[in-house]
């Protein structure tokens, strides 16, 4: 059952067999076989040599596999071994980094903290938290993480950060009062939950659920159910290589049957098809796509992005919206104060001295230190940002206390809504008081207004009612200070020291947003990315932060949101910045939406609360400090430092990618298929067998020189200046660069007919120089894929022409080695040499011209 909170204390004790001493020995183990150990399990576990195989699903990769069989079978054992080795240098490449990226989730894992207190035969024991079971009664205090879910039996000030779960920042009071009727999990408050952390009070609670029953085990189990969609670019890439895979074949046929029907036997038809379809077919494209997502994902690795599969960088890139969680993520999940009220005035450079000492001793948080001497806080983060800002103000809490100790603290009710701490000083006892405001002005005589107690009427308590509430619509958690003095210890009880007080001023906190999110926020903008909100807490406190940070636009709560239809929220969700107060299946129907409007969706987050929309989202990004593990198991990508600014330099670096694996395809496609239609042109305009263009081996040797070192080269080009000023694309691989690829193609077929028919009475010259003419054509058409831009206008690339400078030369050696015969080369002199090299030029001017026109319209 999950509805422990509709019960009373006793009830949930005698359903679970259980008791005031706890469990004993058998009833333990009876549970321990019945519910099983507490721990979240996996449905599926990591599977190496599963992640291997599924290297080799690609279309693109099965083309690949039949092209190196039929080269292989045609005995060009050289073209068969090198598509061989980028086949498994695509898996490997694919596989090394999805499985580092695995292994370095799982040294995030810090949700689970080993052990639990627990009370078993009425002794206190400290067991393994695996070990827990439904019955066992947990003791819990300030700075314990929740074990299993646990229905609360006793509460002295017991609060708990239940962030993880719900989204809100602020920690929520427990008391064990049971409830009447169903309410949201942020709103049952006589619970606690695995994975919350008790901040302040202590308590005791009785575990009515553990494993895999808990909330955070039915989250985790319906994120395991969720199937991972492909992602956009896989998709498109999946479709390309499918379309160039039909039309090589179409094409092939085509040339087979005009080759045969000329007279060419049937056997050379084949071989010539074979390796025109091979030479066609971008083979370098799969190790160009995962060379150049390895070298980003590590240049991401190194400003803390962490991706586990290698397409979510280029994903990223093209992101249309980002939904993000606030706590933690746009804020740094701490209370601050941010704005006082004190002497009559909102932040005043002095006379608040008073104000922030009384924050400082009417509290219960502690100043710790780690093992390298750093100060650290443990209690309620309101109470901790209370002593941070009188800290801040150079008031030291140790001083003080010891200059006016501690006698007596009434605790916090619900109740009273206050809590006040009873300090001697010197001669006399004073009574520091905290609380909610409504309730302190209710109880207040005086005001203190520049050192001097003024009279406090009724016209004077609803002015400061009014300041009151100006700072709560800000988005505030506003507390009120006041204190009372005695001259005797023995006048003191709860309803005197909290009464007939003296006004002091208010302080207001916030969750701060970070200070570099702003301009994030403003990135996104510029870059055409819209950012949600989607956050548990308020709703004046979510529009605050949006304030803040400056996300414009509308706010929808949870509850206009249920009185929506899909279609409503359809129609508005472009004008929404914040949606607050929202559930775990809230966030899952806004992802959904979004999708539905062919919207490329981010989802950050960092709580379990968060997983099923992470898994659903087009890219999910968990938090890997504040993460859980539920959230980081369900991501695509994980945050090191939780810095909502890594995520748009992964952004430009995502979209620095899908440019740079477009140039490859571009140089691929604009050099591999003119030599296809050079073939036919000579076949239909010469129906002479004799007189064919090209052989086989020198296909493919100008296929091998030409598709791999530029290709991948192209993949190495800096970030273009206007990266982050567009909008994302929306664009599949090939769209805007077909216009580019007709006419590369079409120069290239110019210039190789032009060589052709110059030499057309000594063929063997004939095809070394058309072959040459076309490698080094295609070498210089690397330089016109750089940029859209002239030549001039693109940034540096000495990759670039280290591979042109490498493929160039292992064709010059070819040329003038023994091996020259096998392929049916010749040497070539200086005067052929200058017409090699002076078409390449004019080919290489005239695609400058073609760039120029096509960017001018």
């Amino acid at each position: 059952m999950n509805d422990w909170y509709l019960l009373s204390e006793k009830e949930v004790i005698e359903e679970l067999g259980s008791g005031e001493n706890g469990l004993d020995k058998n009833k333990i183990i009876e549970n321990l076989v019945k519910y099983g150990e507490n721990t979240i399990k996996k449905k599926k576990s990591f599977n190496s040599l599963k992640l291997l195989l599924s290297q080799f699903k690609s279309f693109l990769i099965i083309i690949l596999i039949f092209a190196a069989i039929l080269s292989f079978l045609m005995n060009s054992r050289i073209d068969s071994i090198v598509i061989v080795v980028i086949i498994l240098l695509n898996a490997i490449i694919g596989f090394s980094q999805e499985y580092k990226a695995e292994k370095a989730i799982d040294d995030l894992k810090k949700i689970m903290v080993p052990f639990a207190k627990v009370i078993r035969d009425g002794k206190l024991f400290r067991v393994e938290s695996s070990k827990l079971v439904p019955g066992d009664i947990l003791v819990v205090s300030a700075g314990d993480k929740v074990m299993a879910d646990a229905r609360i039996i006793e509460s002295n000030g017991l609060k708990a950060n239940e962030a993880s779960l719900t989204g809100e920042s602020f920690p929520q009071e427990k008391f064990t009062i049971r409830l009447e009727k169903f309410v949201p999990l942020g709103d049952r408050n006589n619970m606690i939950y695995q994975g919350s952390e008790i901040v302040a009070g202590s308590g005791k609670a009785i575990v009515v659920e553990t494993g895999m029953n808990t909330e955070i085990g039915r989250i985790s189990e319906l994120v395991q159910e969720i199937k991972p969609e492909k992602t956009p670019f896989k998709e498109k890439l999946d479709d390309f290589a499918m379309k160039i895979g039909i039309f090589v074949l179409i094409l092939s046929a085509i040339i087979i049957v005009l080759l045969f029907y000329n007279g060419v036997d049937l056997v050379k038809s084949l071989l010539v098809s074979v390796s025109l379809a091979v030479s066609a077919i971008p083979e370098g494209l799969p190790a160009v796509v995962s060379l150049t997502l390895a070298f980003a994902t590590k240049r991401m690795l190194s400003k803390n992005v962490l991706i586990r599969k290698l397409p979510s960088s280029e994903t990223l890139g093209r992101t249309t919206v980002i939904c993000t969680d606030k706590t933690g993520t746009l804020t740094e999940e701490k209370m601050k104060v941010s704005k006082i009220y004190v002497n009559g005035k909102i932040n005043p450079e002095k006379g608040k001295e008073l104000l922030l000492k009384i924050g400082l001793l009417c509290n219960n948080a502690r100043i710790e230190k780690d093992e390298n001497g750093n100060n650290y806080y443990i209690g309620d983060p309101t109470e901790i940002a209370l002593i941070e800002a009188a800290l801040n103000d150079f008031l030291d809490k140790k001083e003080i206390s010891n200059k006016e100790p501690r006698i007596k603290e009434f605790i916090f009710s619900s109740e009273r809504k206050m809590m006040s701490v009873i300090r001697k000083s010197e001669k006399k006892y004073i009574s520091y008081v905290k609380g909610a405001p409504e309730e302190i002005i209710k109880r207040c005589c005086y005001e203190i207004i520049d050192g001097k107690r003024m009279r406090l009427d009724e016209k004077e308590k609803e002015r400061l009612i009014k300041i009151y509430e100006n700072m709560a619509k800000e988005g505030l958690r506003v507390l009120a200070f006041a204190f009372r003095s005695f001259p005797k210890y023995s006048e003191l009880n709860e309803k005197v020291a909290e009464n007939e007080l003296t006004f002091v001023g208010f302080q207001g906190m916030i969750d701060p947003a970070r200070t570099e999110v702003k301009n994030a926020i403003r990135m996104c903008n510029d870059a055409g990315i819209k950012v949600i909100m989607i956050t548990g807490d308020g709703r004046l406190t979510a529009e605050a932060v949006a304030k803040e940070i400056g996300l414009k636009g509308k706010s929808i709560d949870s509850t206009e949101m249920q009185k929506m239809s899909d279609r409503d929220i359809f129609n508005i969700i472009n004008e929404v910045a914040v949606f607050s107060r929202i559930s775990p299946v809230d966030k899952l129907r806004i992802v959904e939406i979004l999708k539905k409007r062919n919207e490329i969706v981010a989802m950050t987050g960092d709580g379990v609360n968060d997983a099923l929309a992470l898994k659903k989202a087009d890219i999910g990004i968990a938090m890997g400090i504040r993460g859980t593990d539920v959230a980081r198991n369900a991501s695509d990508i994980v945050l090191r430092d939780d810095n909502f600014n890594s995520i748009v330099q992964g952004v430009k670096e995502g979209r620095r990618i899908y440019d740079n694996i477009r140039k490859s395809i571009k140089f691929l496609l604009a050099a591999n298929f003119y030599q296809l239609f050079f073939i036919v042109l000579v076949i239909l305009i010469w129906k002479n067998p004799e007189l064919l263009p090209l052989l086989p081996l020198q296909i493919l040797w100008a296929n091998l020189v030409t598709d791999s070192l530029p290709a991948l080269a192209l993949s190495a080009e800096e970030a273009e200046h206007d990266i982050m000023k567009r909008k994302p694309s929306r664009a599949g691989i090939l769209d805007g660069m077909y216009k580019f690829i007709f006419f590369a193609g079409l120069i290239g077929l110019i210039i190789i007919s032009i060589a052709f028919l110059i030499y057309i009475n000594n063929i063997d010259k004939a095809r070394t120089i058309v072959v040459t003419t076309s490698i080094l054509y295609q070498m210089l058409l690397a330089f016109n894929c750089k940029s859209n831009k002239s030549i001039l206008k693109s940034n540096g690339n000495k990759y670039l022409i280290y591979a042109v400078l490498v493929s160039f030369a292992l064709h010059i050696a070819l040329l003038y080695s023994p091996l020259n015969s096998i392929f049916g080369f010749v040497y070539l002199n200086l005067g052929e040499w200058l017409l090699i090299i002076g078409l390449s030029i004019i080919g290489f001017i005239a695609m400058e011209i073609v760039k120029l026109v096509i960017d001018k319209r």
